[in-house]
This record gives C-alpha cells, sequence and structure tokens, in this order.
C-alpha cells in the first residue's frame, strides 16, 4: 500500500481556526496544538506558521471508483490505477454510524433540495427542538450545500457541507460531509455507476521499496474492533513484518493514535 504526504509547513490565513485547518490537512487538531505547543486561549496570527504531519498509508488500492476508510475519514479515488484525488470527510456520529460496504454513484446534482429524513425529524422532536419544515431550498442554509453525489446505500450521500469544521470529524446522520474545495473537483470528475466501498480500517501497514516500514493507527471510534492491539499484531504478521518492527514504536502508536503514518523499521 502506497504512503503519501508527510512533514509540511502551514501558514495562517485570515479566518483560520486550529479545528478548520484540521478539517482542511486531515489532521487531527489536537496533534497540531501539542506539536506547535499552541495556547488553544489565543487567537493564531496571520502568516503564523505550523508545523503538521500528513503522512498517511492509502488503506486499499483499485482500478477505479473510491474507497472511504472509516477510521482515517479520508475519501480516495482512483482512476486508471492510480489515485487521483485523497481528501478529509465528515462521517457519522457513533449514534448514527456510516455503514460499511460496496457502492456505486447512482445520481449527482448541483444547488439540490434537501427533503429531511423521517428519522432526523423524528430526532429533532425527541431534542426538544421545532421541525420547522421537511424541505430545504437551495441556498446557503441546505446543509447539503451546492453539490451532491448520491450512492446506492439507502440515505448515504457524498455533499458540500455548510459546516466545514464538522469535517475530518464524526457528526453527520450517516452521509459524506466534504469542504468546498474538494467536492467540487470530485463531482466534476466523478461519473454515474462509478463503483466504491466504505470500509473499516483503523490499522494500516506499509512497506515501501526501500524497505521502510510504516504504520498508521486510528482510534476504533465505532467500537467494531475487540483489540486494537492484537489487530496491529495481525495486520503486522500478514505481512511478513513481525521481525522487522521496532515493537516498543508499535506500542507507543498503539496509545497516542495520532492517524499519522510513522516509521516503525527495527
Amino acid at each position: 500500500m502506497p504512503v503519501f504526504g508527510g512533514q509540511a509547513v502551514y501558514k495562517v490565513v485570515k479566518g483560520d481556526t486550529i479545528e478548520g485547518i484540521g478539517a482542511q490537512l486531515g489532521v487531527n487538531w489536537t496533534r497540531i496544538v501539542k506539536d506547535n505547543h499552541i495556547d488553544i486561549k489565543k487567537i493564531l496570527r496571520i502568516g503564523q506558521e505550523l508545523r503538521v504531519n500528513t503522512r498517511r498509508i492509502v488503506p486499499k488500492s483499485i482500478n477505479n471508483g473510491i474507497i472511504i476508510n472509516i477510521p482515517d475519514r479520508m475519501l480516495y479515488f482512483f482512476k486508471d490505477g492510480r489515485l487521483d484525488m485523497a481528501f478529509p470527510v465528515g462521517l457519522g456520529k457513533s449514534s448514527w454510524m456510516t455503514p460499511e460496504g460496496p457502492f456505486i454513484i447512482t445520481f449527482k446534482q448541483k444547488n439540490p433540495t434537501w427533503h429531511v429524513p423521517v428519522s432526523i425529524q423524528q430526532e429533532m422532536e425527541m431534542k426538544g427542538k421545532p421541525v420547522k419544515t421537511i424541505v430545504v431550498l437551495p441556498g446557503p442554509d441546505n446543509p447539503l450545500g451546492r453539490y451532491v453525489v448520491k450512492t446506492s446505500i439507502r440515505n448515504i450521500e457524498i455533499h458540500e457541507t455548510i459546516w466545514p469544521t464538522s469535517v475530518y470529524q464524526f457528526r453527520s446522520h450517516g452521509c459524506i460531509r466534504v469542504l468546498p474545495q474538494n467536492i467540487e473537483k470530485f463531482y466534476e470528475e466523478v461519473k454515474m455507476n462509478t463503483p466504491g466501498e466504505l470500509i473499516y480500517m483503523p490499522v494500516k501497514v506499509a512497506r515501501l521499496e526501500s524497505g521502510r516500514i510504516f504504520l498508521e493507527v486510528h482510534k476504533d471510534i465505532y467500537s467494531k474492533i475487540p483489540d486494537l492491539r492484537d489487530e496491529t499484531n495481525r495486520h503486522i504478521e500478514k505481512a511478513g513484518l513481525a521481525g522487522k518492527v521496532d515493537w516498543q514504536k508499535v506500542e507507543t502508536m498503539l496509545k497516542e493514535k495520532t492517524g499519522i503514518a510513522e516509521d516503525v523499521t527495527l
């Protein structure tokens, strides 16, 4: 599995927040705070430079189509056997999980109307919130944004979000939220009947041609893995790398679960 990204410097621009920067780059904002010794009580300075690590392992390579790794909170788009795009997404909260499984793209629409699902109306009522409308017309208040790409999985859509900081988080009702700058290109390039798959892989291992071994560990956000340590050991042993990794580094990564691919070569 290929590895991409790495150490980079991000320069703060007007309107930036730590959470928003994390959403753009696909990095946990708490990691940005820790690595840059940021006082979260203070406002970021325009021009301030932040050290970030965006290195990650592609979870699964295919010839053409979409792979969305749920723990990874990333969408990978392949064309002609190569990775054409990869960007952060927002996914379902623990009480409203984004499902796993294969799908195809069934519909695309610009400036969609949102028909509020009955399940969301019921949730609002249970929380004591007034259900003001069941149809939201196109516009700045429409949660689907300007672009929606529907999948064959019931009620699961890939769409622009009007809440940018919810990207690279688990806050949706199962749908896949995308930042404006990413959905525009994706919408134009993805075709009807494009195949895809939602997978659940919190642990990824890759060996480069150079022989270096990388490990990436995410939180088991939906509590689907009985033992993350056993899962990690299984991936390493399956790849035939048990005698070639630094197990102390592996243990540290299991504790931190940063979601960043790190070199664990012995």
